[in-house]
């Protein structure tokens, strides 16, 4: 029997994607920027990344929620998706700064029209937003979590899906969202933790 030796860990962690569309490789590109600049704070590793964009892509996700924009570095890999799918992204940034530089990561990725960046403070602003929501992702203050939680978990449709990152700070939102008979709950820990949760129909 012939042995085969494994590729190093870190390959599959760290390949980058490939665009198959100049608008993909727009987003691409500007992705790989962010990731070489030490100026740009990242607010998930890229592993993370291309999981937010997989999961958008095959749930066929029109309708996406984001509670922590940051620069828009993730905000960016759910656009890969939403390109696809012919969706829009809403996400709420409380920090101004991070909210501009955010805006103009968009617009030089050419997807700033599938995007609404809305600054203030998410425990208040998602109380403004109509469902159905298709796709939540949670990276916000740890502590307001199961509050956000709580919000999104009427506004997310039947089948839809609920990310939520950093899942090893928060074991209050695990406990919540693994003992809520409406919630299905896996853990993908190769990048920073997140907690993928199913909204039963």
């Amino acid at each position: 029997m012939i042995s085969q030796q494994r590729p190093p860990r870190e390959l599959y962690s760290t390949t980058p994607s490939v665009g198959q569309t100049e608008s993909e490789r727009k987003i691409l590109a500007v992705l790989d920027r962010m990731v070489k600049s030490n100026q740009t704070y990242l607010s998930v590793p890229i592993q993370d990344g291309k999981a937010l964009r997989l999961l958008t892509e095959a749930s066929d996700a029109k309708n996406v929620l984001e509670v922590g924009t940051s620069t828009g570095y993730s905000g960016l890999w759910f656009c890969l998706a939403l390109q696809r799918t012919g969706g829009h992204l809403t996400t709420f940034e409380i920090d101004h700064d991070r909210a501009s530089k955010a805006r103009e990561h968009f617009k030089e990725a050419g997807v700033e029209q599938m995007v609404t960046v809305v600054e203030g403070d998410a425990h208040e602003e998602i109380a403004k937003i109509k469902g159905p929501i298709d796709l939540v992702f949670i990276d916000a203050d740890k502590g307001g979590y199961v509050d956000y939680l709580n919000k999104v978990r009427l506004l997310i449709r039947p089948g839809g899906l609920i990310l939520a990152h950093n899942v090893d700070m928060v074991p209050d939102y695990v406990k919540a969202v693994t003992t809520n008979g409406e919630l299905d709950t896996i853990f993908y820990m190769e990048g920073g933790g997140l907690a993928v949760t199913l909204k039963k129909r």
